[in-house]
Parts: structure tokens; sequence; C-alpha cells
């Protein structure tokens, strides 16, 4: 057989990596079409400029995603977003927040994805989250006191966050807001020295379900399922 599992790796990887780059683009796209095309003014539009270039996202596919957000293509932007309520195993509630210009093809592939998951199932849990502003951010003064910043910046909450690629010596935060204060709380941290990675609307769980580690595996697996479809762009789960 010789190296075909070697082959089949990199088929495995070149299959995800192109999945990343899709989103990232898409994220792009509808950043800017909601915002504007200037990441100065557009705190969304930044942090997933920032995320598709920690990617090595060309920046060729980069531009054309800006102006295809920014409306100066061909090839309008019809993305919308799109959420799905409903229970992990375990009955761990989970919103799927999907990006999709065909609601009519995703609805019924999220909905299989559900009935595949072992014990997962569809269902009402919004009334289990709160729908709030998310900033993810760091400082390089990991001294820096937390609800201090938050308090400055007009934030409702914050907590230590890990955030990928943390330079050594920063400090990781997740910043809660009212969605009214996104942007404002976004640009207040930037102006303070912090580096914004996510901002977005998101849901934040009232309440987490403990589970052991068997049933936690089994989680994110089926988690992990609903990630790899192209269209899902954020997945929120009441659990640790």
């Amino acid at each position: 057989m010789g190296a075909q599992w070697k082959q089949k790796g990199r088929e495995a990887y070149a299959l995800k990596r192109g999945q990343i780059v899709g989103k990232l683009a898409k994220e792009i796209v509808v950043a800017a079409k909601m915002g504007g095309a200037d990441p100065d003014t557009n705190p969304r539009l930044a942090a997933a400029l920032e995320a598709a270039r920690k990617q090595s996202v060309t920046r060729d596919t980069i531009d054309r995603a800006l102006k295809r957000g920014a409306g100066q293509t061909d090839d309008a932007a019809n993305f919308e977003t799109v959420t799905y309520e409903g229970f992990a195993p375990h009955k761990v509630p989970v919103i799927v927040e999907c990006l999709t210009d065909n609601r009519n093809r995703t609805a019924p592939e999220i909905r299989v994805l559900f009935k595949a998951g072992q014990l997962g199932s569809p269902g009402s849990v919004a009334w289990m989250f709160d729908h709030v502003g998310i900033v993810e951010a760091h400082h390089p003064d990991a001294a820096t006191d937390l609800e201090t910043a938050a308090i400055e910046a007009g934030a409702q909450n914050v907590e230590p966050a890990e955030i990928d690629d943390l330079p050594e010596g920063h400090i990781g935060a997740r910043f809660i807001t009212e969605r009214a204060d996104l942007i404002g709380v976004s640009q207040a941290l930037k102006t303070a020295g912090w580096t914004v990675t996510t901002s977005e609307m998101g849901y934040v769980a009232k309440n987490y379900v403990e589970i052991g580690d068997v049933q936690r595996a089994e989680v994110a697996e089926f988690l992990g399922t609903l990630d790899d479809h192209d269209d899902v762009h954020r997945v929120y789960v009441a659990m640790k």
C-alpha cells in the first residue's frame, strides 16, 4: 500500500484547510457588508482580517472578500445569518449560527446533523442563553486589572479567556457587552492598548450542564460534526 495513508492525510488536511479559508472569507464578506470596509471603524472586520492573516489566507482572497462585501464586484454578497437550536448528546443545549446564501439548503442539512448525532435533537433552547456582544482581546501587561478595564471600556462583565496564539506575557480576556455597546467597547479597548481578536454578537449560557469526561467526549464529537459544515459559523454550547 506504500504511503497511501499519507496521501489520505494530505487530502483530509487540504479539505479542512479549504473549509477554514472559506469560512474566514465569508466572515470578511459579511463584516464588510454590515459595517463597512474600513477596519478602523469596523471592529468585527478588523478581527476577521486578523484571523485570516493568522491562518495565512492569501492577500488576493482577502481583497476579493472585502470588495464583495463592499459591493464592488458583480458577485453580490447575499449571505444571511440563520440560527438553529437544539440539544447535543446528554441534553446539552446548543445554538448553531450559520452564514448561508441558501437557507432552504442549510436548514434541512443542519436538522439531519442533529438527528444523526447520538442522542442529539432539535428543540427550543434560546431562552437558556443571553444574546450579547462578545469581545475577546489580549493586553501586553499581564498585570492589567480586568475589572477596571471592563468598567472603563463600558463592558457589562469580563472573565479571563484562553485566546489562540496568545503572545507570551500577555493577558487574555472575554468582555461581555450590551449588544448596542459592542462597537464602542471594542474601540475603547483598542484605544486602551488591547488587541481585539473577536468582536461579534453571540450567545452566553445562563447556566452550564455538568457532565463526565466520557459524556463530554461524545458532546465534543457531535459539536465537531456541526462545525465541519461549510455554513456553520459559530456553535454556542452550555458546557464548560
